[in-house]
């Protein structure tokens, strides 16, 4: 009689239990009204007469790290400019290697150089103007986020 009883307690307690499951389809339909109702509140577009700014000379007051780097065997040198978009340093040439082939995946010109303490930065981009890599480095964080927030910036010493 004991088991019998226990037996209809655990079948109980299962199907109970079973039940509880949130389904994905009610998730998917909260989501969906949560849509329509953004886009039917959404403001109208009001127009504005665009003024031209003047042009100015660009600048950034972008923190910039100063390295002697150089490309590392097989890389490209004349890729590397003045100013860097640095997105990872490493030790490890298995890791360096495997970010630099990611981002040639994804449509970079990445390169791989090499600091005299022996770091390798994957570089993305490179520049002749500090406000181009900045530029460039506000864009890929932008992109990647939240991945590639530390991007920094390189100035390659001579």
């Amino acid at each position: 009689m004991k088991k019998i009883w226990l037996f209809g307690a655990a079948i109980a307690m299962v199907v109970s239990f079973g039940s509880c499951k949130p389904k994905q389809s009610a998730y998917k339909a909260a989501y969906e009204q949560a849509k329509e109702k953004e886009m039917t509140t959404a403001p109208a577009q009001v127009e504005e007469e665009v003024i031209a700014p003047v042009s100015k000379p660009r600048t950034s007051s972008a923190a910039v790290r100063q390295e002697r780097v150089t490309a590392v065997t097989g890389e490209d040198a004349n890729g590397l400019r003045r100013y860097s978009v640095v997105i990872g340093s490493f030790k490890n040439k298995t890791n360096a290697y495997a970010l630099k082939e990611r981002m040639q995946g994804a449509g970079y010109k990445a390169i791989l150089a090499q600091n005299e303490e022996g770091m390798l930065r994957v570089i993305v981009s490179s520049f002749d103007e500090k406000a181009d890599a900045a530029d460039s480095r506000d864009a890929i964080k932008a992109k990647y986020a939240p991945n590639f927030q530390d991007a920094w910036l390189l100035e390659r010493q001579y």
